[in-house]
């Protein structure tokens, strides 16, 4: 069951996490995904770092580095210059984010800047890259925090592709039938572009309810049970393990294009989930 796949790391947040970052990536790498994406935060807040890491990925790999941009928060100058010299630096793929306002601030119009929506960063990144970028964007099979109705998502994921993005990253979300609703109603709608799956393996109760309480999906109630009656952080990590295992091979069968394992900058998990993922069921 080999079916593309990719994987998403994040900045370090200590410099001396940085060596064990980049051992990571290079393990990574080893398994041969489509592109490794690199995060971004909000306002610029990690540029420099995530320039780093996409610069490591792009030398010292064969695997293509995917960058995260946001436009939140900055004027169209600033984001165009940001996005020259990540193309300078021989980054052509890139993940167009409208970005969320720091906490406790609103997402008024005053706050967003020039570019108010991820479509618009779509068509600046084309317009400076033409030809030599890629770029994609974020889809919301459980809804984006703003939206109002599940039409509204798929509505915007519609605009996006009418703006240029060649391909969409999924929000993490539990259960297969949550992305396989979204992907129908998004093709009923038009949407033609490749929809690929974000999957987050989950390894221990913790992890799960600050995940859940950092993006606001539902609460996967027979994961969080499991991961509770867990003895072990042994046996809690395999629980995860089997939940993303399953989860994959449902949405492959139901015709995702590929898969995208949010790694949390460790490899054996994810590579552990693939692993047992292209073994016989």
């Amino acid at each position: 069951m080999t079916v593309p796949f990719s994987f998403e790391v994040y900045p370090p947040r200590k410099p001396e996490l940085q060596a064990a970052l980049h051992a990571t990536i290079q393990a990574l790498a080893a398994a041969g995904p489509e592109f490794i994406t690199v995060t971004y935060g909000a306002n610029g807040s990690s540029r420099d770092a995530s320039l780093d890491c996409l610069r490591f990925i792009r030398e010292n790999t064969f695997i293509e580095p995917l960058a995260h941009l946001t436009c939140v928060g900055t004027s169209r100058a600033e984001i165009t210059a940001v996005v020259d010299s990540f193309i300078d630096a021989g980054i052509h793929m890139f993940l167009a984010l409208r970005g969320d306002p720091p906490e406790g601030t609103e997402a008024t119009s005053d706050y967003l800047g020039e570019l108010s929506s991820a479509s618009e960063l779509v068509e600046l990144i084309s317009e400076r890259g033409g030809d030599r970028v890629t770029v994609s964007v974020a889809a919301f099979p459980n809804g984006h925090p703003q939206s109002s109705t599940p039409q509204q998502d798929v509505e915007v994921l519609l605009a996006k592709q009418r703006a240029g993005a060649e391909f969409a990253i999924t929000q993490l979300f539990f259960e297969a039938n949550d992305y396989l609703t979204f992907a129908a109603a998004a093709a009923d709608a038009g949407v033609t572009i490749p929809i690929l799956p974000g999957i987050m393996p989950v390894t221990s109760l913790g992890r799960l309810r600050r995940i859940v309480e950092i993006t606001g999906e539902r609460m996967p109630v027979e994961l969080e049970a499991a991961l509770e009656a867990a003895g072990t952080p042994a046996e809690a990590r395999e629980l995860g393990v089997t939940h993303a295992v399953e989860l994959c091979r449902a949405l492959v069968a139901g015709g995702a294009p590929g898969l995208h394992l949010y790694a949390f900058n460790e490899h054996e998990t994810v590579l552990d989930v693939l692993a047992q993922v292209n073994q016989p069921a």
